[in-house]
């Protein structure tokens, strides 16, 4: 299964390079030296997505970036040149159009010749938008992936929310994602700015890490530095399985933030409930949502914190007040947001789930390309209310 898998991902990637090949080289330029440089510099961007997306994280930081820009590069070349496939095709039918109504009059050679001169022009007006649109795109897409997360805030009236509770600033952070291209400062940014806004809670809803303690655990020391009347809390990602949930689970916690491992806190009558990833099921891990929320006093209102907003639909029996998660990124790259939407029904912000109120943060960091395009990085602050 894995070898098809990897079969079919080689079959895409080739086609893909392919066609960007056709497009930005062999279409544009004549026979020559630079057609063949071009056909080699396609080959080594080819080998160099595998190459990223199964080594990336045993990269030196010097190393994923290339092949982590190409990625982005690429998409939206691809998002570029498919559309512009369509009026490419109906200038080439309007010009063959013109070049036979010329041969019927015996002017067939001059228009030929035109012909191939006006194919040029017209591939390397297409080669030269393209690559200045994706380029320009990418390169926005960097600097807001780079930049400082933006305080997102939302009021959620609660019913049941003691009064004594009114106010309560929840702060919600998720996908940091910490890897071969985020270090301390990265988090460093990010814990300051939960410090800025004076939480009361703050809920880490997973994919903190993009690998192993021993490879990544000293870039997370700054969450020890998390200040909140009522603590930090943590619940796992998808992505705490591929590196190794339990230690993370345990050096979270020595950092003082505590994992709610399909459990619940009651604070001043409100409970804050976790569950493990959906994720976590393969790994003998799996979320239990009646050990987290069932035989409680439905009198008080609970917060659930869970990685995907899907988990929702599992958690709606339950009578959830309010659920927190992150895992879409905000869709990071648009369009792709439209395609998150199919497997999420909450790609972004708040939602109704089956009944069950949920908000979903964009993230504060990035997962593969450094690039975030109409999904800046978020750090969100619930304000609850009583009503």
């Amino acid at each position: 299964m894995l070898l098809a898998l990897l079969g079919l991902i080689l079959v895409v990637v080739g086609l893909v390079h392919f066609y960007l090949w056709k497009r930005l080289v062999r279409d544009p330029l004549r026979p020559g030296w630079a057609r063949r440089v071009g056909g080699v510099v396609a080959v080594g961007l080819a080998v160099l997505v595998p190459a990223t997306l199964i080594g990336a994280r045993g990269y030196a930081e010097w190393l994923a970036w290339p092949g982590y820009l190409w990625l982005a590069l690429m998409f939206y070349l691809l998002v570029t040149l498919i559309p512009l496939e369509i009026p490419r095709a109906a200038i080439l039918l309007l010009w063959r159009t013109r070049r036979r109504t010329a041969e019927k009059v015996g002017n067939d050679q001059s228009e030929a010749d035109g012909g191939v001169e006006r194919r040029l022009v017209l591939a390397r007006g297409i080669a030269i938008f393209a690559g200045l649109t994706a380029a320009g795109v990418t390169g926005y897409g960097v600097k807001t992936a780079l930049g400082p997360p933006q305080i997102n805030r939302w009021a959620m009236p609660m019913r049941k929310l003691p009064r004594g509770m009114d106010g309560t600033r929840l702060v919600v952070v998720s996908d940091i994602h910490l890897g071969p291209l985020a270090g301390t400062h990265h988090v460093g940014r990010i814990v300051d700015l939960i410090n800025s806004v004076k939480a009361d809670m703050v809920c880490v809803v997973g994919d903190l890490v993009d690998g192993t303690v021993a490879e990544l655990g000293r870039f997370a020391t700054p969450l020890a530095d998390i200040e909140s009347r009522y603590g930090a809390y943590f619940v796992t990602g998808n992505h705490e399985y591929y590196s190794g949930y339990a230690p993370w689970v345990e050096e979270v916690a020595q950092l003082g933030v505590r994992p709610l491992r399909n459990e619940r806190v009651e604070i001043n009558g409100l409970d804050l409930a976790g569950v493990n990833d959906l994720g976590g099921t393969q790994y003998g891990d799996a979320p239990d949502f009646a050990k987290a929320l069932g035989d409680r006093d439905t009198t008080r209102p609970v917060v659930l914190m869970a990685h995907q907003p899907v988990a929702a639909r599992q958690a709606a029996p339950f009578g959830v007040d309010l659920q927190v998660s992150g895992h879409t990124h905000g869709g990071q790259m648009a369009p792709f947001n439209l395609v998150v939407g199919l497997q999420q029904p909450v790609v972004s912000g708040y939602g109704d789930v089956d009944g069950v109120p949920v908000f979903v943060t964009n993230g504060a960091g990035t997962w593969g390309p450094p690039v975030r395009v109409g999904a800046p990085p978020q750090v969100t602050v619930i304000e609850l209310r009583a009503v």
